[in-house]
């Protein structure tokens, strides 16, 4: 799957979105090594530590079909209807990235018209958990 086509597919992942409360709705999907794509969205809660990201949502769905190897994952974001953001993952997003993949990971970030890739290096420099892989 192309880059471009991974972050398609996470900005209609994003459109199950819950985000009653912040209005910002994300959406993620999960390269595997197989190619299998595994997708989430963020599920909100009145308690906001509850919240689900749309990454780790992604993580889940792919740990609990028994993917262990992944490749890259896409994230769109954005209020309203439209992904126009370049929607970062959180830091508890990257730490969980980094229990699963290397530094050179890829994340990519985007929308419509934009496009950019990063490693998981790059996001969560001096991670313990990367350190060795």
């Amino acid at each position: 799957m192309t880059e471009r086509g991974l972050l398609n597919t996470a900005m209609i992942a994003r459109e199950a979105a819950y985000a009653p409360y912040s209005g910002y709705r994300v959406g993620a999907a999960l390269l595997a090594e197989d190619g299998t794509v595994y997708t989430g969205c963020n599920v909100e809660n009145a308690s906001y530590s509850a919240t689900i990201c749309a990454e780790r949502a992604a993580f889940t769905a792919a740990i609990s079909a028994g993917a262990r190897k992944f490749k890259a994952i896409a994230v769109a974001g954005g209020r309203g209807l439209k992904a126009d953001e370049a929607a970062s993952p959180c830091g508890i997003c990257r730490q969980v990235m980094a229990e699963f993949c290397d530094g050179d990971f890829s994340i990519i970030l985007g929308n419509e018209s934009t496009l950019s890739r990063h490693t998981l290096g790059e996001l969560l420099p001096l991670s313990f958990a990367l350190e060795g892989k």
